[in-house]
């Protein structure tokens, strides 16, 4: 029998999506299944975006868009940019299927087979994914839970930099842990990027939501490194549009914007009416961001609050993004999750997490964290709470 490829061996499984089986058998079992592994969005999509795919002509005929994306689209999302404080042109931008597609994209225009991009770990998980598919290694520096997730010491990052070393790999603010990074901690990071010419990528798809008086710095606005900065974008969680798979590259490096539409070109054009949608949601209203955040603001509280109240767990609490990692009193985040899945419930529902061990490069970590997204109502975040407070006094892996 032929062999599969040395890339689909590597190609790592998703720890967000893993446990989904053990889940879709609680629901035939008639469990209430809470699912706070996956960064699913129960906010409603703006209307803005819904009415302009309803308009839609039932005669129009549903073509390719240019390689970069529809030109209009471009140029009003370089005035949203503009909006927030990035100056960029419509030439410094590309839209992408998707966040993921405009990182890969990236990785693929400026990083070479062999080539390593250091990251700070716990990350997005699916970075690891879209290094395999570019040949890249992943260098991760370790985070710790104990001050947030804050950005690793400088010393840290400067020892992992090799002659192989090509880029450095943020998530601003952070997924999973929702730490926001500070304007020094960027420009910390700027240091070491202008000593070594380092490319530096920053995944910035949560601007819109940072809490308690705090502001995003975005990378676009860090002097000296113009050139080297390449940011990822998304519709996805900005406007709870996950489905419409639409993102974007940014860069005022003409020679990556021009390498990435030749990647571009070949996958032919993003999605049609994706982009009309994506388009029409630039024109929505402040009020709804400001609901938003509110509604965030309290979902966290309850959250983190809620689970700092249990003996024996231990949560920092996020600035930014939809996600919190919580530290649990067991032997495997892993088996703990799975567990409560297959063998547990109270009052016939329970809780679906994200093992934190697949955020982490290094073998070994997060073997006692889980990722937590608290996208879903507050009432259901309360007896999330409960579940996990009642398990973990009958779980019998429980240290």
């Amino acid at each position: 029998m032929p062999k599969i490829s040395s890339k689909a061996l590597q190609m790592p499984e998703s720890p967000i999506r893993k446990l989904v089986p053990y889940a879709e058998k609680a629901n035939a079992q008639g469990k209430k299944v809470h699912f706070l592994n996956i960064g699913q969005p129960d906010i409603k999509t703006p209307k803005e975006a819904l009415e302009a795919v309803r308009s839609i002509s039932m005669d129009r005929v549903i073509e390719y868009s240019h390689s970069a994306g529809y030109a209009s689209y471009r140029e009003n999302l370089a005035n949203y940019y503009k909006g927030v404080g990035i100056n960029v042109s419509s030439d410094d931008l590309m839209i992408t299927t998707g966040g993921s597609e405009a990182l890969t994209f990236g990785f693929m225009s400026t990083c070479n087979p062999g080539d390593e991009v250091i990251i700070p770990e716990p990350f997005y998980a699916n970075y690891n994914g879209f290094a395999v598919a570019a040949g890249l290694n992943v260098v991760p520096v370790t985070a710790s839970i104990e001050n947030g997730f804050a950005l690793p010491p400088v010393e840290e990052i400067k020892k992992k930099v090799t002659d192989k070393t090509k880029a450095i790999v943020i998530c601003n603010p952070g997924n999973p842990t929702g730490y926001l990074y500070s304007k020094e901690e960027l420009e910390q990071l700027r240091d070491i990027v202008q000593e070594h010419d380092l490319f530096l990528f920053a995944d910035e798809v949560y601007r819109e939501f940072c809490y308690d008086g705090a502001q995003p710095f975005s990378v676009m606005n860090l002097a000296g490194i113009e050139q080297n900065v390449i940011m990822i974008d998304s519709v996805s969680k900005r406007y709870s549009m996950c489905g419409a798979r639409i993102g974007a590259i940014v860069s005022r490096n003409k020679e990556v914007m021009s390498s990435a539409l030749k990647f571009a070109q070949a996958r032919l054009s993003p999605p049609t009416l994706a982009q009309i949608a994506s388009e029409a949601a630039l024109n929505t209203p402040q009020s709804y961001f400001d609901e938003v955040v509110s509604e965030y603001v309290e979902r966290r509280n309850t959250m983190v609050d809620g689970l700092n109240a249990i003996d024996g767990v231990f949560c920092p609490k996020p600035s930014g993004a939809f996600y919190c990692v919580a530290k649990f009193p067991v032997d495997s985040t892993e088996k703990f999750c799975q567990w409560l899945l297959e063998s547990y419930d109270y009052e016939g529902e329970t809780v679906m997490m994200a093992p934190a061990s697949g955020f982490y490069a290094t073998p070994g970590l997060g073997e006692q964290e889980a990722r937590i997204a608290y996208v879903v109502n507050t009432e259901d975040l309360k007896k999330a709470v409960t579940i996990l407070e009642e398990a973990l006094k009958v779980y019998p892996g429980r240290v």
